[in-house]
């Protein structure tokens, strides 16, 4: 009888994680950036596969991690995260490993390894797009259109209110090259005591005049409110806003910062292996492809830049919105990750103590 009760108590407890194991929960950021992953990854899959996903956001998607690892009560399967969030929960021990032999090869044949942009494939993460933190103005609302990022940071030349992300992250580095500090050298400067010190005395000019953001929604909403007239945003935002929404907005690309997001899936995941293969079914050379027929973000294969074609309208091409079009690197600076996995946590302590002042 205590054998038969046994056997089917384990029959229960795998029929019921097989039940659970049909649905994959995976956090991203909200908005329009989720809607993208909806249409290109989450739909297609769970038709392939008979596999639901449950679609949660959040106004950064590393910070949950940490805490539901550390207290052993994991929900999220998959998470979308920047780079130094990546590398660092890595390094922390607080992800799973990921396999990329089970990445699937380019149509052409070419391995999964050699048609990742370089450092997009990670120990701990596989990542689905480049994108940008560039500012955006309301045309609508400026007398004078802004043209390089040095103008953001002239309130006497452009009057008003400007939008910043609240996290020292893109701020510092943007608030550098507005000061006349070309790209290729704001790490170098920013590695210093002067840098840092030179960064925050241009903040000091604008502060009076700064509205924070926290997700990535509210740069569209306030400009298009009129409650600021420029703001940093991100790329892919902005364009949804203006072709999507038809709203005023421009995007000045000087001074923009590019970056990747990339998958990971929290150690502990409750559905790790179904959460692998939505990686892998994601981030091939089409499905790549066709989010970027919904929002302005570049695909981190290269075989899936061909494929990329018009936006979701039918009419508006692409690839002139891709924060990596040529001309659009004028003056571009690549997001370090070392120097943030290093330093976010000093940056951030002294861009918190600067706010509070």
């Amino acid at each position: 009888m205590k054998i038969k009760t046994a056997l089917l108590a384990t029959a229960l407890t795998t029929a019921a994680a097989a039940v659970h194991a049909q649905e994959v929960t995976v956090m991203s950021w909200g908005g329009a950036y989720t809607k993208s992953q909806v249409e290109a990854y989450h739909k297609p899959f769970s038709a392939k596969t008979g596999i639901k996903i449950v679609s949660v956001d959040a106004d950064n998607p590393a910070t949950p991690i940490k805490a539901q690892v550390e207290a052993g009560n994991v929900s999220i399967d998959v998470a979308d995260v920047e780079f130094s969030d990546a590398v660092r929960l890595c390094d922390e021990g607080l992800l799973e490993e990921i396999d990329t032999s089970i990445l699937p090869a380019a149509p052409d044949g070419t391995p999964a390894a050699d048609d990742f942009i370089d450092g997009a494939l990670q120990d701990c993460a596989v990542a689905n797009i480049v994108w940008s933190t560039v500012f955006a103005y309301n045309s609508d609302n400026v007398a004078s259109q802004p043209s390089s990022i040095a103008d953001f940071f002239d309130t006497s030349k452009i009057p008003g209110k400007r939008g910043l992300r609240k996290s020292a992250k893109a701020t510092l580095e943007m608030a550098l090259m507005g000061d006349g500090v070309p790209a290729a050298e704001v790490y170098d400067l920013l590695d210093t005591e002067e840098g840092v010190d030179r960064a925050f005395e241009v903040l000091d000019r604008i502060k009076d005049d700064i509205v924070w953001w926290e997700a990535g929604a509210q740069p569209p909403q306030l400009l298009a409110d009129g409650e600021v007239v420029m703001s940093t945003a991100y790329n892919g935002r902005i364009f949804n806003a203006a072709i999507a929404e038809n709203q005023p907005l421009e995007v000045v690309w000087d001074g923009q910062i590019l970056d990747f997001d990339l998958f990971v899936v929290p150690k502990g995941a409750p559905n790790k292996d179904a959460a692998m293969d939505f990686i892998a079914f994601s981030t091939d050379t089409q499905r790549l492809a066709d989010q970027a027929s919904w929002i302005s973000y570049g695909p981190a294969r290269k075989s899936s830049g061909a494929l990329v074609g018009l936006f979701s309208d039918g009419k508006t091409e692409m690839a002139p919105h891709m924060p990596t079009a040529e001309a659009n690197l004028g003056n571009a600076l690549v997001n370090n990750f070392e120097f943030w996995v290093d330093k976010d946590t000093e940056l951030n302590e002294r861009f918190n103590a600067w706010l509070a002042n």
